[in-house]
């Protein structure tokens, strides 16, 4: 939904009307982006991604179709059979839709996500599901009342920004329905260090919709990671002493979600020490990931590539890397 923000905003700012299309409850449909909404004009033209596009044509006419006074309207989509061939999908499925017009979204939450921070959007639906109150929360405040009883469905939202993964969660309530978008800012690489695993770092990290910046000098990484703390993720590639530590030390203590450093295990030891001399404590100390990477097997450059951003991924959502066919319950939960 974040590439929809600049869009919103312009609309707001010329008076345009709109309507905001995004799920409230899926099933099937195979991976895909928690992320995903469309914005529909008055023309009936969407601009986004929801399932490749195959419901767009009736996105449209329920968004057209959408009763003057009321600020929501919910729909049923379904595909199935050779139609999930002709859509382009993994696999079939079914949802239910929130189509919502954009003056009863707050501008804040376009805002915070042009601006890449951390924020949730939380809807309530009232039982007859016509009608949408939508308010802003952060990791900090939020405006308004929780529409989930007292503060719930805030707290709900700030524990999914903790995640650091977007995602939707829906409640049931005697009230009707809350829905809980968490849009967390997205993750900003920071690698110390240069060279070929550093070019891969890069490109790995825009494959997953990620940010990545390479600094090879002490000054460049920490300022980075000074600047934007709640979506920087530390990679130290750099075995210098004079680049390595600094960067750690400044990681380690300014919360940075996720710190990692490539080397043996012996530069491991040797980092650890320095940082001890530092000042640094073992609870600080023992946030670093080092030796960097899952254990995928990876050799070549490209796969310590991937089994790095693996472990970022895994590290930012609270998990370790374990085979799925080994865990039981929803693989998405």
């Amino acid at each position: 939904m974040r590439d929809l923000a600049d869009t919103a905003r312009q609309w707001a700012a010329q008076g345009r009307t709109g309507v905001l299309a995004r799920p409230i409850t899926e099933q099937g449909f195979g991976p895909r982006h928690p992320a995903d909404a469309v914005l529909i004009d008055e023309d009936g033209n969407c601009h986004g991604t929801l399932y490749r596009g195959v419901f767009d044509e009736h996105l449209a006419a329920q968004a057209a179709a959408l009763t003057a006074g009321h600020t929501a309207r919910v729909c049923d989509v379904s595909v199935h059979n050779d139609e999930v061939k002709q859509a382009g999908l993994t696999c079939g499925g079914q949802a239910e839709l929130l189509l919502q017009p954009l003056d009863t979204i707050p501008a804040r939450w376009w805002a915070l996500l042009g601006e890449g921070a951390d924020a949730a959007l939380v809807t309530r639906l009232d039982e007859g599901r016509t009608h949408a109150v939508s308010i802003v929360a952060t990791p900090e405040q939020q405006d308004g009342v929780g529409a989930e009883g007292p503060g719930q469905a805030v707290e709900r939202a700030r524990e999914l920004l903790g995640r650091r993964r977007a995602g939707r969660d829906t409640r049931f309530t005697d009230d009707g329905l809350v829905l809980i978008e968490s849009f967390p800012a997205v993750p900003h690489l920071v690698i110390a260090g240069g060279g070929e695993l550093a070019e891969l770092l890069v490109a790995q990290a825009h494959l997953l919709g990620w940010q990545a910046t390479v600094a090879p000098a002490t000054q460049d990484a920490v300022k980075l990671l000074a600047d934007r703390p709640a979506a920087a993720c530390l990679i130290v590639l750099s075995h210098e002493p004079d680049v390595d530590i600094p960067a750690l030390h400044t990681a380690l203590t300014t919360g940075i979600a996720y710190v990692g450093a490539l080397g043996s295990r012996r530069t491991q030891a040797r980092r650890a020490q320095a940082l001890a001399e530092s000042g640094l404590d073992e609870a600080h100390i023992g946030r670093i990931h080092g030796p960097i990477g899952l254990d995928l097997g990876a050799r070549t450059p490209a796969e310590t590539a991937l089994a790095v951003c693996a472990e970022v991924l895994a590290a930012l959502d609270g998990r370790e890397g374990r085979v799925l066919r080994e865990e039981a319950g929803p693989i998405n939960a």
